[in-house]
């Protein structure tokens, strides 16, 4: 028999049975969504990582002065904040919380020439303030004010939409100059764009805007960029940052391979310094690569459960092919008495499942395409692949031969006589 007719045969077969074969590739349609969709959000937590790390320089390493350690839940919790930085080693001291050390500028510039392969150091610390001004807000709004100096524009890779960040003329004179996030400058201005050249009031004090932030949608020292305002670290420590406030200090390498040594150096000297301080020190890039392990992990564990689906997919297209060629056997006889080999027969039913298989992925993957833009109402992240959909379809058509096998085999091995006679 020809490969046309066999195809021919099947093609019968399926347009004869729509109903039964529409709801035995319902495992391989929902098999073939939820591939595209896993891969989809993967690459959506992928985007999402990337976005909320692309202002955080490889070769930048973060130093945090945390609670020194006196044991029990001390421990514990101080353990849980290491953690929350991102992997980062740490200094424990022995002495209790009244101890703790504050780094200063000092720290700074000791880490500039005891260190080599440095390029900068330089401090940042935030707190929280009511803000108010603009034709916009009705009343002052509370907001994270970050007190920065000029070189964290660099470390951080920030863009300016319009005016200039702080600049160390602003911080010798402990100037009340401010640069605005995207977000923070529509909230209040409603544009960004109008807020540049503006005032604005902080703790009820009056600071001109120097510039506003390209939007950014990334998350730096824990905090939103688009959401805080930048005002000069100096600035900061005179009217903004209270008891509570813990500065961090952020130091960039000449190039990432250096990164280690110096985190290993800035231990040291830290110790030596702080004899009874205690710190969590990590590198961007090992955040970074801990937000993309976890969500490739992610995608791995949903793309289990899509291969899970397809099994149970591919089981009912064996059960519904063992019915098929019990119905069919009468059929499968006359093919065989008029000379039908064995191989056309196992052709014919592998070929059905497969086309079974192969109209389940197309109709899975294209309702997985209409479903994406709904998936923006979840806030969950979903980018679209030509490869997850091409996986999907391969997964369908690897579903159907391996699972319509068996049945087709069975169907082959049938004796002439005993199909005939089966009626």
């Amino acid at each position: 028999m020809k490969l046309s007719e066999i195809i021919n045969l099947v093609m019968t077969s399926i347009l004869q049975n729509k109903f039964k074969v529409l709801l035995t590739s319902l495992g391989i349609i929902v098999g073939a969504m939820t591939i595209v969709m896993v891969v989809g959000i993967g690459k959506g937590g992928e985007a999402d990582v990337a976005d909320q790390f692309k202002n955080l320089n490889a070769a930048a390493i973060e130093i945090e002065s945390i609670e020194p350690s006196t044991g029990g839940m001390d421990d514990m919790m101080n353990m849980m904040r290491m953690m929350k930085g991102g992997g980062g080693k740490s200094m424990p001291g022995m002495t209790s919380s009244s101890d703790a050390v504050t780094l200063t500028h000092e720290n700074a510039e000791e880490m500039m020439f005891f260190i080599d392969n440095l390029t900068d150091v330089t401090l940042v610390g935030n707190s929280s303030l009511s803000v108010f001004g603009g034709e916009i807000l009705e009343e002052a709004v509370d907001k994270i004010i970050i007190g920065a100096s000029a070189s964290y524009q660099s470390i951080t890779n920030l863009e300016m939409l319009s005016g200039n960040f702080i600049t160390d003329a602003h911080e010798e004179i402990e100037e009340r100059t401010a640069v605005l996030g995207y977000d923070v400058a529509t909230e209040i201005f409603g544009y960004a764009e109008l807020a540049y050249g503006n005032d604005i009031a902080i703790d009820e004090k009056n600071y001109s805007i120097a510039g506003v932030l390209e939007k950014t949608g990334s998350i730096l020292n824990g905090v939103q960029v688009d959401n805080a305002i930048m005002i000069p670290y100096s600035t900061a420590q005179r009217y903004t940052f209270t008891d509570d406030t813990n500065p961090q200090m952020i130091a960039l390498a000449d190039d990432v391979e250096y990164v280690d040594t110096i985190i290993a150096k800035t231990e040291v000297l830290l110790k030596e310094i702080h004899p009874k301080g205690a710190f969590t020190i990590s590198d961007a890039g090992t955040e970074i690569e801990a937000a993309l392990a976890s969500a490739n992990t992610l995608s791995m564990l949903l793309i289990s459960v899509a291969v899970i689906v397809f099994i149970v997919g591919g089981i009912g297209i064996m059960n519904v092919l063992f019915v098929s060629v019990k119905e069919r056997t009468p059929e499968i006889g006359v093919l065989k008495a008029l000379g039908t080999s064995k191989l056309d027969i196992l052709l014919q039913f592998l070929l059905e499942a497969n086309f079974i298989s192969v109209i389940g992925g197309f109709l899975g993957v294209g309702l997985s395409y209409a479903i994406m833009p709904l998936m923006k109402y979840t806030n969950i992240r979903v980018e679209s692949s030509p490869e997850a959909a091409l996986l999907a379809l391969v997964f369908a058509i690897i579903t159907g031969t391996v699972f319509g096998f068996y049945p087709a085999l069975q169907a082959s091995r049938l004796s002439p006589i005993e199909a005939l006679n089966s009626n």
